[in-house]
């Protein structure tokens, strides 16, 4: 997908159905059911979602809906306990979904020497937590505003998704130094297309129904992943641990 010997650059991936298989607030939302944070009509509503979004990809209301409930439930919660419940999450869940393939992507471009930079509509603590259990660069998520360690139940500034995305994008990249024209971007969205576009290289994941027409008509590349990788690479994950017993 990328030169070997390519000049300064980032890329930047989408985290949902792109990195990971599913919705990774879908995950966090169990965790805080089991807090009892949520209620069980929450759940049964986020994984109706989470189903659709696994068939037909991401919709931005229903996004809209789950954050918006979200920022209900952060009210007076500790900073803190939500970085140890995607901490949790993580390791219990999320490492079990990842796409080896995109993963694999994406290590190949930190040895380049490659920025490697998550842009997610999920909460920034959870980004964070994804980022560095897979040792890339950063990530720039939805950050939900905080009083002294105390969430208010308010955001700092948009949900991180469309043209914010962009925006974050083009932001880091002059942060970095780095020339747009240079990076690699690769999301399953449509909702993407603005940061798709923005990049000299853009790559569609698993594309929904109007990206894969959109990617089709300008010839971007596409990486198509099945479930059976996920299975795999747990099976050889699970032969390499009990090997070192």
């Amino acid at each position: 997908m990328f030169q070997a010997t390519p000049p300064r650059a980032i890329a930047f991936f989408d985290v949902d159905n792109t990195l990971m298989r599913g919705a990774s607030l879908y995950h966090l939302g169990v965790a805080a059911w089991r807090c009892g944070l949520i209620t069980r009509r929450d759940i049964t509503s986020f994984g109706w979602k989470q189903a659709r979004f696994l068939a037909v990809g991401e919709n931005r209301d229903h996004l809209s809906t789950v954050l918006l409930r979200a920022l209900e439930v952060a009210v007076g919660f500790e900073q803190a306990e939500l970085i140890r419940l995607s901490e949790e999450i993580f390791d219990t869940k999320l490492t079990r979904r990842l796409w080896p393939e995109t993963v694999a992507v994406a290590r190949r471009h930190l040895e380049t020497g490659h920025e490697v930079w998550l842009l997610t509509a999920s909460v920034q603590e959870v980004a964070d937590v994804i980022a560095a259990r897979l040792g890339f660069t950063g990530a720039v998520g939805t950050v939900l505003e905080a009083d002294d360690g105390i969430f208010t139940g308010r955001l700092t500034a948009g949900v991180c998704h469309g043209a914010l995305k962009s925006d974050a994008a083009r932001a880091r990249a002059e942060a970095s130094g780095v020339d747009l024209a240079d990076c690699w971007a690769y999301s399953d969205s449509h909702n993407d297309i603005p940061l798709l576009e923005l990049v000299g290289h853009p790559v569609v994941v698993n594309p929904d129904a109007a990206l894969a027409r959109y990617a089709a008509a300008r010839d971007w590349p596409v990486m198509r992943m099945k479930r059976a990788s996920i299975r795999r690479a747990a099976r050889a994950n699970r032969v390499h641990t009990s090997k070192k017993r």
